[in-house]
């Protein structure tokens, strides 16, 4: 099973995603380019910290 990330687009959309890639690679920063799905193009993300509750 793919371990889904929510993430934030540079438009300020929230959605989640199944490939968020080089999560691991700190010395790029926390910002990727994916597909935000209500802009139906290629933006910057990054991860939401996501609140207890």
């Amino acid at each position: 099973m793919m371990e889904r990330t929510v993430v934030r687009c540079a438009e300020g959309h929230v959605f989640s995603t199944a490939s968020f890639p080089m999560q691991q690679a700190e010395r790029l920063g926390p910002g990727r380019l994916v597909r935000c799905p209500r802009c139906a193009r290629l933006r910057s993300a990054v991860p939401v910290a996501l609140e207890k509750r």
